[in-house]
């Protein structure tokens, strides 16, 4: 169980994470954004399109876990949807807003909730139980993993 320090920290990085990673994406070329400089890696523009999509999934998946008694949750192929055409052919800034706007409704729940919230579970068919606090952990670790595989994928072009 993390301390109440380690949540507040956690949700503080939640907070942060649409500036930095839209300072980090906001400058580059087309080329930049879609070229797959990393064999087997994807580009700029699908992970930034990624992020939108698995933060909306984490943050549907925390209001299952508030609002159901052990809700089963329905995992979802990141790799297809990486390659869907709205990834492909819709410019990264509404990915970044949509991410600004999702976080601060995230961050609304994070920072309100009491200390049973914390506990409840959802089951995911592929990783098992996960608590809210679970929710809290993985996605606050999810953004800053995205952000160095976008560093390395830019330093890759060099």
């Amino acid at each position: 169980m993390m301390t109440p320090e380690e949540r507040r920290q956690r949700i503080e990085a939640i907070r942060r994470f649409p500036a930095d990673f839209r300072a980090l994406v906001q400058d580059l070329s087309d080329a930049d954004l879609h070229t797959p400089y990393l064999a087997g890696e994807w580009t700029v523009a699908q992970n930034v399109h990624h992020v939108a999509d698995s933060h909306m999934n984490a943050y549907i998946r925390l209001r299952l876990a508030l609002t159901e008694d052990y809700p089963t949750i329905k995992p979802y192929n990141q790799d297809a949807w990486a390659e869907l055409a709205d990834v492909k052919n819709v410019p990264i800034e509404h990915s970044l807003a949509l991410i600004a706007a999702l976080h601060t409704r995230w961050c609304a729940l994070w920072d309100n909730l009491s200390d049973d919230q914390w506990t409840r579970r959802i089951k995911h068919p592929e990783s098992g139980d996960m608590t809210v606090e679970d929710i809290l952990r993985s996605y606050s670790d999810h953004g800053l993993a995205h952000i160095d595989q976008i560093q390395r994928t830019l330093a890759a072009k060099e």
